[in-house]
């Protein structure tokens, strides 16, 4: 092969920034900013692409295994374990949920600012372990786990269930370093400088979701089965492993990562824009956008992330690019007084994002109920299959089979298709996939509110209102359970996708994390809705829409308002998609 051959044609240059083409020893260098583990240009034959996924995926498999592990059955350890009622156990075990999403905010910051995505992942997982081992000694060890007489006789002291909490906060702390790097990592590892890389970072974020729900599988089905059947020692001491696991699955793909730089705090540029654009709130912006203050070459000044291209909505804040004769100190420019359009954008680019972002909370809502309400619902119903008893925690693995085949059927049979017909190289935008998932997920509470209907009338025909469980088979969870899944596949991957494509390069950790929150906010909106709903259904008496006992009550008027709810939010999403601006990075990164 001749030398040119191997030279880039789009005038990039190497790292030393000489004039030569991005090539070093016969290897393509990456042109967006990458580095490998020492520091140096990224190697494109020998770093990223999905020779580096299968260690990301690893990880994630497991963690997710880990998490899902500890937490698909958790309303039942608290409600049967901790001896905690019906609705304060489902109200913990979504608070506890929320934060786990919340959390992303602090790790994201860090890992934009300061560590970078490969050290905070690394950071974290530490924290996590500890404390999954913790949360293990406190079901197992002599004198803190709750005290039993019989299975449904527990209870526990005030420092047990301290240490339990704890442990379950040290959890939710630890994850809140690893979910907002982990898939903005793995997008990394593919050049969004290089058309064909960037074609295959679309499929890998199918893959990574694929990923989390093999691991949730495992979790759903033989976990939640030794934790009923076993022992929530060996229930909870798994999970523990398996997220060491995923930290050995981590640290062994390190040769072969590309890493982007940290950018600096990105609360401070923030703050810089917000501060210079209100002293400047009497200065007129230039109609001719070149006017405005930006660096002349080709970079941009902010670490780790490519100039972005001026957009004439949200105007006010391009007064803070606005220049003036105070603007500089001593002939340097003060950030802030005077910012650049590239920072200027990176701000309009999360104001735009938050419209979208608040329509995630409701579909996140209707998401959190697999893991309290329809547990309880399963609860009441028959879980035999044969002599083989079934966790109503189980049925959860339907979701994850949902999103396993569609998953797939999605990356290599609709996108070609839908790729013919429109001609996008996604097949459909993020926009529209996001939409269709929260039409089906709609479809999700009309059918769980039809089967608590009808295992109402069942137990008001039959009198079954003193059975724990009436004959009616559990299996008729599996619809709404499939149905979330398809959802999930259109929803949840298409948010993922889009809030890392619309983030501004050096804040994609924190935009991830931003889209994180919608499920926290959506945890924290069902503890509110169930609150809400017990307070007023259990006036004068009444026993209310959800008592301990479901077969008083009225379960499916909750699944009812959230389908009303998901349709009004439907509605807003799409006025919302309507009018988005779409960020356009140019230049090159630094």
């Amino acid at each position: 092969m001749e030398e040119y051959s191997l030279m880039t044609t789009d005038g990039t240059v190497d790292y030393r920034g000489t004039g030569n083409p991005a090539v070093e020893e016969g290897n393509l260098i990456t042109t967006d900013g990458t580095v490998d583990y020492r520091g140096n240009p990224a190697k494109k034959t020998e770093t990223g692409t999905w020779r580096a996924c299968p260690y990301i995926l690893g990880n994630e498999c497991c963690e997710r295994l880990a998490y899902y592990g500890m937490s698909s059955n958790l309303v039942f350890y608290f409600k049967k374990r901790l001896g905690q009622h019906s609705t304060t156990a489902s109200n913990n075990v979504t608070n506890w949920s929320g934060t786990c999403y919340i959390t992303p905010l602090i790790g994201a910051f860090v890992a934009d600012a300061y560590l970078g995505r490969y050290w905070t992942i690394a950071c974290f997982s530490t924290i996590y372990v500890i404390g999954m081992t913790l949360l293990t000694l406190s079901a197992s060890v002599p004198g803190l786990k709750p005290t039993c007489h019989g299975n449904d006789n527990c209870y526990a002291s005030k420092m047990q269930a301290v240490i339990c909490f704890v442990a379950l906060y040290l959890v939710a702390l630890g994850t809140g370093g690893i979910k907002p790097c982990v898939s903005s990592f793995g997008a990394d590892q593919f050049d969004d400088t290089d058309d064909v890389e960037k074609k295959h970072k679309s499929s890998f974020f199918n893959w990574f979701y694929l990923s989390i729900n093999v691991g949730a599988l495992v979790a759903a089905s033989v976990l939640v089965w030794v934790q009923t059947n076993v022992g929530w020692g060996w229930g909870f001491g798994i999970p523990a492993l398996a997220m060491a696991i995923a930290v050995v699955f981590f640290f062994s793909g390190t040769r072969l990562y590309r890493n982007q730089k940290p950018g600096g705090s990105p609360l401070t540029r923030i703050g810089q824009v917000l501060v210079a654009s209100f002293r400047k709130y009497r200065a007129e912006v230039p109609t001719d956008s070149s006017m405005l203050f930006e660096t002349v070459n080709t970079e941009s000044t902010i670490k780790g992330s490519r100039k972005i291209e001026h957009t004439k909505d949200l105007g006010f804040f391009d007064k803070a690019a606005v220049q003036t004769q105070s603007d500089r100190i001593k002939g340097s420019v003060d950030p802030w007084r005077l910012c650049t359009v590239t920072q200027v954008e990176e701000l309009k680019a999360i104001i735009r994002l938050l419209p979208v972002w608040a329509t995630g909370i409701i579909f996140a809502t209707v998401y959190g109920q697999m893991g309290t309400l329809f547990v309880l619902q399963g609860l009441t119903m028959n879980p035999h299959m044969g002599d083989f008893e079934i966790p109503a925690a189980s049925i959860g693995i339907f979701d994850t089979i949902s999103v396993i085949f569609w998953v797939p059927i999605y990356d290599r049979i609709i996108v070609p298709v839908a790729r013919r017909f429109t001609g996008h190289k996604n097949g459909i935008t993020q926009l529209q996939r996001m939409g269709i998932g929260l039409f089906i997920s709609i479809f999700s509470m009309l059918c769980a509110g039809i089967l608590e209907l009808v295992r109402l009338r069942i137990v008001k025909r039959n009198n079954y209102y003193e059975l724990t469980q009436i004959p009616m088979s559990i299996f008729w969870q599996v619809p709404q359970y499939f149905i979330i899944g398809c959802a999930e596949v259109f929803f949840f991957i298409g948010q993922l996708e889009f809030f890392y494509e619309q983030a501004p390069d050096a804040m994609r950790s924190l935009c991830s994390a931003l889209q994180l929150t919608t499920v926290a906010l959506g945890n924290y909106l069902s503890t509110l809705l169930v609150t809400i709903v017990t307070k007023i259904s259990t006036r004068n008496g009444k026993l209310g829409w959800i008592p301990d006992n479901l077969n008083y009550g009225h379960l499916h008027y909750f699944f009812w308002l959230l389908a009303g709810l998901s349709m009004l939010n439907l509605w807003a999403f799409l006025l919302v998609a309507k009018f988005y601006t779409y960020k356009k990075a140019v230049g090159t990164l630094r």
